[in-house]
């Protein structure tokens, strides 16, 4: 009976009608990209959302911040990590081809860096590391949440991604972000003694 369906034929068609759903929305922001500027400045924070961005803020939050710095940087680099081996498993049980794939009237912005769709991985690492600094550091926090709502935009704007691949991104990353610095910074911060 249908209850024994494997995990990913149900996800398939459960992706299937969400695809239709989201095209029209996905067009719509995509056409945005045939305008050079926009597109150049989605393309730049896509690259620096590949992971650039995170891993110059990690190296310089050491030096920003003394006391507590290292061992929060250690921390976001555990968690990013957790963040990669998390998403990549989603993405290979849960196939969801990417919109410019499955709608050829999606132009594709910029290369992905693999093949498949839910959730975004971009958006997951972002969504993260935001929650992570807003715990640990409200006004860098601020600083950075423009960039990170620029990523999670691109997605989308670039063709890669639906919006709900960009939602349930935004939600993993929120709560292993929020797991990771409420449940191990503490004890992260005693590895460091000032």
């Amino acid at each position: 009976g249908p209850d024994t369906m494997p995990l990913t034929s149900k996800a398939s068609r459960f992706f299937e009608q969400a695809d239709q759903r989201e095209y029209a929305f996905c067009q719509a922001i995509n056409r945005v990209a045939g305008v050079p500027s926009v597109l150049g400045y989605f393309r730049l924070v896509s690259r620096l959302g590949d992971g650039w961005f995170w891993y110059a803020l990690i190296l310089t939050i050491p030096f920003l911040w003394p006391a507590q710095g290292p061992a929060l940087a250690l921390l976001m680099t555990l968690t990013g990590l957790t963040c990669t081996l998390t998403y990549k498993l989603l993405k290979r049980r849960l196939i969801r081809e990417r919109p410019f794939i499955s709608f050829p009237s999606i132009n594709c912005g910029t290369p992905p860096l693999d093949r498949y769709s839910f959730p975004s991985g971009h958006t997951l690492h972002a969504a993260c590391f935001q929650t992570m600094l807003f715990l640990a550091s409200p006004s860098l926090a601020l600083a950075i949440l423009p960039f990170t709502l620029s990523v999670a935009a691109s997605r989308v704007v670039l063709g890669l991604h639906y919006p709900t691949d960009v939602a349930a991104g935004a939600v993993i990353g929120g709560l292993l972000g929020y797991l990771s610095t409420h449940h191990l910074l503490a004890d992260f911060l005693r590895l460091f003694p000032a």
